[in-house]
C-alpha cells in the first residue's frame, strides 16, 4: 500500500428520486445562459434526454445538442466537437451519455478555445485546464466516467487507445437518474456492468491501492457481484440497477484514487485495432489476468471474498480461487465472449498485440505482477 494517497470527487453529486430536477437550481446557480448537451441520436429517440431538456428550458437555458459522438471516438472525432463547443461559446457542458459521451464533454470542457488541441494532450497531459464546467448524466451503469479524472480515445495511426488524465476533467455535477438505466439492452447493461467490475478489482488490487481507493472499491464489488444478474436480467429490478449505478460511480472514484491494472492496460489494443466494446474486451482479458495476477493478489482477494461472497472458503487461496471462479460465472451468465474469434477475429497477430500491449505501462506499472513481454502474449494467446 502506497503512503500518499488522495481523493478527488465531483463537486456535488445528486442521487435518489428523479436527480434530474436538481439541474435547474444547478443551472440556475452557474447563471448559465446557454448549455452544450452531449448525448447520441439513440438516446434522444428513447426520450432518455427530455428531462435534462425540460430543466433547461425551466431555467431559461438555451441549448445546443451535440448527438453525432460515435462509441470509442478518436482524437479526431473528438476535437471536432470541441470545436464546435467553441464556436457556440456556451457556459456550461451536460453530457447524457455513457463513457465515450462523458469523455468527449470532458475533454470539451478542458479542450474548447484553449491554446491546445485533443492531439497535444495526448502526449502532454498536464496542459489541460478547465474552461467550461461540466455536468454528467450517466446512462449506463458500468464506465464510470462521471466520477474519474481520465478520458480514453482512440489513436487510429497506432490502432490503440489512450487515456488522457488531467485533474481538470473531473465533471463539477453528476445526476445519477435510475430512469436511464431502467430498460438498457442486456448486452449494454452486461458489458458496462463487467467493466465496472473490472474496476473494483483492478482498483482494489493494485500497486496504488489505499484506504481511500478500498473504500469506494470494496464496496463496489460487493454491490456488482450481489446485483450485476438481476439487474442485466430483469427490467424491473429497479433496486438491483439503482444498486449498480451506484457501484459505478464508486468504481470511477476508486480509479481516480488508484487506478486499473493489466486487464484495461492490455485490452486498449483490442479496442484500437478491432474496435472491441470497451467492456467486452476487459470481460475478455479479465479471467486470463487474475489467474495471472492470482500469486501477487491472493490476499487481497481473499478480503474481496469475506466482503461480498462469504461463502465457506477458509484458506485465503480458497477464497481467491472463489473470487475469479465467481467473476468468471458472471461473464458467462451474461453471454459475454470469452475469445477474439468469438467476434470474428480469427487472425489475431499475437506479436504486434503484445508490443502494443506492452506499451501501456500507464497501467502496467500499477499492476502487482510485473507483466513482461513474454507474459504478455502468452495472455493474449489465451483469448485467441
Amino acid at each position: 500500500m502506497i503512503s500518499k494517497y488522495s481523493l478527488k470527487l465531483p463537486k456535488v453529486i445528486f442521487g435518489g428520486e428523479d436527480p434530474t430536477e436538481e439541474l435547474v437550481g444547478v443551472l440556475e446557480n452557474e447563471g448559465v445562459k446557454k448549455a452544450a448537451l452531449f448525448t447520441d441520436a439513440s438516446l434522444r429517440k428513447l426520450g432518455l434526454v427530455d428531462p435534462t431538456l425540460e430543466a433547461c428550458q425551466k431555467a431559461g437555458a438555451e441549448v445546443t445538442i451535440i448527438d453525432n459522438i460515435p462509441p470509442e471516438p478518436t482524437y479526431g472525432q473528438v476535437q471536432e466537437v470541441v470545436d464546435q463547443v467553441a464556436g457556440e461559446s456556451v457556459d456550461i457542458v451536460i453530457a447524457v451519455g455513457g463513457g465515450s459521451v462523458m469523455d468527449s464533454a470532458k475533454l470539451a470542457c478542458v479542450a474548447a478555445g484553449a491554446d491546445y488541441t485533443v492531439h497535444d494532450l495526448l502526449t502532454d497531459p498536464k496542459r489541460a485546464k478547465k474552461q467550461i464546467k461540466c455536468v454528467a448524466v450517466p446512462t449506463t451503469a458500468g464506465t464510470g466516467a462521471e466520477a474519474t479524472i481520465n478520458a480514453i480515445v482512440a489513436v487510429p495511426e497506432d490502432e490503440v487507445k489512450i487515456g488522457i488524465v488531467n485533474d481538470d476533467m473531473m465533471p463539477d455535477y453528476v445526476l445519477l437518474d435510475v430512469r436511464m438505466v431502467q430498460n438498457l439492452p442486456r448486452s449494454i447493461a452486461a458489458a458496462t456492468g463487467v467493466d465496472a467490475m473490472c474496476h473494483a478489482i483492478e482498483c482494489f488490487t493494485c500497486v496504488k491501492a489505499n484506504p481511500f481507493s478500498d473504500t469506494f472499491a470494496l464496496e463496489a464489488f460487493d454491490l456488482i457481484v450481489n446485483n450485476i444478474e438481476r439487474a442485466c436480467d430483469d427490467k424491473d429490478a429497479i433496486d438491483a440497477k439503482r444498486a449498480m449505478q451506484v457501484a459505478a460511480l464508486y468504481g470511477g472514484i476508486a480509479i481516480t484514487a488508484s487506478g486499473t491494472t493489466a486487464v484495461h492496460g492490455l485490452s486498449y489494443p483490442l479496442g484500437g485495432k478491432y474496435h472491441v466494446p470497451h467492456g467486452v474486451s476487459n470481460a475478455i482479458l479479465l479471467s486470463p489476468v487474475m489467474h495471472f495476477n492470482e500469486p501477487a493478489i491472493r490476499d487481497r482477494l481473499a478480503l474481496a471474498y469475506d466482503r461480498a461472497i462469504r461463502g465457506g472458503a477458509e484458506t485465503d487461496e480458497a477464497k481467491s480461487a472463489a473470487v475469479i471462479e465467481r467473476m468468471d460465472q458472471i461473464v458467462e451468465h451474461l453471454d459475454i465472449p470469452k475469445k477474439l474469434e468469438e467476434l470474428g477475429v480469427t487472425d489475431a497477430p499475437i506479436d504486434w498485440l503484445a508490443e502494443a500491449g506492452i506499451q501501456q505501462q500507464r497501467l502496467l506499472s500499477n499492476n502487482k505482477r510485473e507483466v513482461t513481454l513474454e507474459d504478455a502474449r502468452a495472455i493474449y494467446q489465451q483469448i485467441i
